[in-house]
């Protein structure tokens, strides 16, 4: 796999020969063995909004089964199977890659001046492993019947008696996760030696937007932590393969090591999950305020402390599996302090919107809404944290609905205002600002009825995964349904007028939005070269030096 070299930087890439990445060569094998990032970011992206489909399918049958306190559509095993898929799919296959795959991939070079990411060949092979991984996991889960819930605690994933046959259901669905990490670990190798080695030499360490020290921080925990979650599912395949005792205690294992092994890794992957996202957010509303974002430093360097503290706090999820007083009190610690980043980011973020001449397209909206939901999810974090608190509410709806506000309302709403805000730059069209709104409203009214009424049913104590409920909680899972129903619908609305416009939507202009960032120096879509001249490197979030241009409905360079 060789490495782009800076002095030459047309090294593993064709020479352009006109039109855009999409038109350029044309025939199914052009994309299958391409080497472009932008065309694997557009595979990565139709995969994952596929994965997320089928996903979303799942948590509506959910919803669907918890509308009655007995059985309303299937049986309990089959509701075990449905919430296993769902949360398997929409963690592994979609929240985790999602952003730095698919978004990331596309606009890190272009951000950079770069030709494409230093390892091109190691990017479609990463693509390749995801797509592998996804099949396995996914058709093992089907096929094999597994219900273990997307954690794989031990003795469930380790009993025989569970999840089809010896050779059948989980030892698939960890091999699959086991590719997945693979991708997962090559893609933050990519983007570290990309930002490292193709930063233009007139562009610094604190000239890179924010994005860009985003996928930094998070390509720092895939690689460091993401290893964890590979020997931890190897050792779970060998004690079923061989039924030799490693986590079931029957066999002479320990199950609270499982544990330990899967958090060091799965909380760390909080943040692969939600600092993409708070970079995709701190480029928006900085765009959208048109006003530099406040406190640049503070924000780039937070991102690195969360990926620090983040391997801290992975204990919190143990409270109550008998771990000692002190150790459970110095997790209790660092997760109140893994907030402090966390919290530097949402002031700037509202600094920079103080006085700004914010502009309400639908990227904006979805960024608002992630200050709103992130604040509710980061709040109840820190009654999870306090130890008495979460010895009550541990293993209750409680959970579900923070989780939730944090991965699910928090980073795939930010993932969708990236989508927005990037679409233009990748398909060259635009999309409808008024059934933007449309879908908008649905989705941010659907996931706050959907998962705000969970928190009261944790409070009252219903555990969560149970098939049957107390008659008492049924109207607030109504409430609950009904809202996915709702948000479902807003998701649906947006796909149809993003495909819509890839047919009939107006061009799009180089840049629409009015970002100083060097994507937008290029053209809608994309060269395959990415710049037919060598971008002009300045600040980041400077929008003196633009002009809104009426004729062609974007901006311009005011020189």
């Amino acid at each position: 796999m060789s490495a782009m070299n800076p002095a030459n930087p047309t090294s593993d890439v064709p020479p352009a020969t006109g039109g855009n990445y999409l038109t350029q060569t044309r025939g199914i094998l052009s994309w299958v063995f391409t080497r472009d990032h932008k065309r694997i970011a557009v595979m990565y992206l139709v995969s994952i909004l596929a994965a997320f489909l089928l996903g979303g399918i799942f948590a509506i049958l959910v919803r669907t089964e918890l509308l009655t306190p007995n059985k309303t559509i299937v049986e309990p095993d089959r509701y075990n199977q449905f919430f296993t898929l769902h949360g398997a799919i929409m963690i592994f296959l979609v929240i985790i890659p999602g952003i730095p795959a698919a978004l990331g991939n596309f606009v890190l070079p272009i951000m950079l001046g770069a030709k494409d990411l230093a390892f091109p060949r190691i990017n479609l092979f990463s693509y390749y492993l995801w797509l592998l991984g996804a099949l396995l996991a996914v058709l093992a889960i089907v096929l094999g019947s597994v219900d273990t819930g997307w954690t794989f605690y031990v003795p469930y994933a380790t009993d025989v008696s569970a999840g089809g046959t010896l050779m059948g259901g989980v030892i698939p669905v960890l091999l699959g996760v086991f590719l997945l990490g693979f991708s997962s670990i090559f893609t933050g190798l990519n983007f570290i030696v990309t930002i490292h080695k193709l930063r233009p030499p007139s562009m610094g360490w604190f000239q890179l937007p924010l994005f860009l020290w985003a996928l930094y921080a998070t390509a720092i925990i895939q690689i460091l932590a993401t290893p964890v979650l590979g020997i931890t599912v190897l050792l779970l395949i060998v004690e079923r393969a061989a039924n030799f005792g490693i986590f079931h205690p029957s066999l002479g294992g320990d199950p609270v090591l499982y544990q330990h092994f899967f958090w060091f890794y799965s909380h760390p992957a909080v943040y692969i999950m939600i600092l993409p996202a708070m970079g995709v957010i701190s480029e928006v509303i900085s765009v959208f305020s048109r006003k530099h974002i406040f406190g640049y430093h503070f924000i780039a360097f937070s991102s690195v402390a969360i990926a620090v503290f983040g391997f801290f706090v992975w204990g919190h999820h143990m409270f109550v599996s008998g771990q000692s007083a002190l150790l459970a009190m110095i997790f209790s610690l660092f997760t109140y302090a893994v907030a402090i980043p966390s919290a530097v980011k949402v002031f700037n973020w509202l600094a920079t919107m103080y006085r700004g001449a914010i502009v309400l397209k639908a990227p904006m909206l979805y960024a608002l809404s992630f200050l709103f939901i992130f604040g509710i999810g980061g709040l109840t974090g820190l009654f999870l944290g306090a130890l008495a608190v979460d010895v009550h509410l541990h293993g209750t709806y409680f959970i579900v609905a923070h989780f939730h506000y944090v991965m699910m309302g928090s980073t795939l709403f930010a993932m969708i205002a990236g989508i927005h805000y990037w679409w233009p730059k990748m398909t060259g069209r635009l999309y409808s600002e008024l059934w933007g709104r449309v879908a908008w409203v649905l989705a941010f009214v659907g996931m706050n009825l959907t998962f705000f009424p969970q928190f009261l049913l944790g409070t009252h104590g219903m555990p969560r995964r149970y098939y049957n409920y107390p008659p008492q909680f049924q109207f607030l899972n109504v409430l609950s349904s009904i809202g996915s129903y709702l948000m479902a619908a807003g998701f649906v609305i947006t796909a149809i007028y993003l495909l819509h416009s890839l047919f009939a939507g107006r061009r799009a202009p180089s840049n629409p939005w009015g970002g100083a960032t060097l994507e937008w120096q290029c053209s809608s879509p994309p060269p395959t070269h990415n710049f037919d001249q060598p971008p002009v490197v300045g600040d980041p979030y400077d929008f003196g030096a633009l002009k809104y241009d009426a004729a062609i409905e974007g901006y311009v360079s005011k020189t």
